[in-house]
This record gives C-alpha cells, sequence and structure tokens, in this order.
C-alpha cells in the first residue's frame, strides 16, 4: 500500500508538472541544495548497481531561490536520467552545487560516453535526439524552464567523447 501512494503522488507531480508548461509557473522560496539531495534520492532507487551518483559539493547552509520547485526538480531529474542513459548500466554521476554572492550553480557530471561537437549544437533544439525512443523534448524544456521560467541558464559546460559530459544549470540571485 505504501508503494502503491508513492506511485500515485508521483503520477500527480508529473501531470502537475505538464500543467505548468506553457503557462506561468507559481515560484515559492526553496532551499536548491535540499531540492538536489531530493532529486539524487529519487534517482538512486531508479539506477543501476553498477551507477554510483553522488554530491561532492554544496553549501553547508540552506540556499534559498524563488522557483518553480516540481519543475527544477524534473529539469534535475532529466539530467540524471540522461547521464544514466549515456552510460549504459555503470559509471558515475557526479553533482556539484556552488554558491557565490550572485549566482547558484549546479554542475551534472557523468561518465559516459560523451557527447560530439557537431551533436552539442543541436541538443536543446526540438525533436532532437539521439536515442531509439523519445521526442527529444527533454533538454528542450529543460533549458525552458530555467531561462525562460527562472531566468538562468543550461549550457553543456564540458564534454569528451568517451569520458563524459558536464551539464551546468546557474541560477541568478536575488
Amino acid at each position: 500500500m505504501p508503494e502503491i501512494d508513492k506511485d500515485i503522488n508521483r503520477l500527480k507531480l508529473i501531470a502537475d508538472r505538464f500543467g505548468m508548461i506553457g503557462g506561468v509557473p507559481k515560484k515559492s522560496e526553496t532551499d536548491i541544495v535540499q531540492l538536489v539531495f531530493h532529486s539524487v534520492d529519487y534517482m538512486k532507487k531508479r539506477a543501476s548497481e553498477k551507477v554510483t551518483i553522488q554530491i561532492n559539493q554544496y553549501p553547508d547552509h540552506p540556499v534559498r531561490l524563488q522557483l518553480a520547485k516540481a519543475l527544477v526538480e524534473w529539469v534535475i531529474e532529466n539530467l540524471l536520467k540522461n547521464a544514466l542513459d549515456a552510460m549504459d548500466g555503470y559509471g558515475e554521476i557526479i553533482l556539484d552545487v556552488y554558491e557565490s554572492e550572485k549566482e547558484v550553480l549546479i554542475d551534472v557530471t557523468d561518465s559516459g560516453k560523451g557527447i560530439s561537437p557537431s551533436v552539442q549544437k543541436e541538443i536543446f533544439t526540438p525533436g532532437f535526439t539521439t536515442k531509439k525512443r523519445g521526442w527529444g523534448l527533454g533538454l528542450t524544456l529543460a533549458k525552458r524552464i530555467v531561462e525562460e521560467y527562472h531566468n538562468g541558464s543550461l549550457i553543456v559546460k564540458s564534454s569528451e567523447l568517451g569520458k563524459g559530459t558536464t551539464f551546468r544549470i546557474s541560477f541568478i540571485k536575488g
């Protein structure tokens, strides 16, 4: 029964997220560090035992930002899911959360296949995908959520074929 309740709550969250796309989502003060930990905990349960997901660096205090929490959580989960897909069942994903006076940065680094420069140019384009399944909307929506709804940025910070990729989310404080 508890697992069925969790599944029902998860489906409600997914429906709520889709309901926010295209509208103006409500933002509330959210601890981004806690949100990152929550997203990692969720994805750890769905990852292969041969994949480690860990948060290496983060502020030791709450970092509060005005966010549409469910949408930002989805962005992080989407980046984690893409990282898992890029690793074919084994490897590591490392998240780092940095805070400066003006911004908060979240780096998501995987030890996957990497992304070629030509694909990096297309990766945020609607409909573009390198996967056999899917519509090629995940990174497009993630970028829109971060940039249009939260005035931040989502970029491929670095990538090396055969070594992995780092995506960076940036939120302006204040």
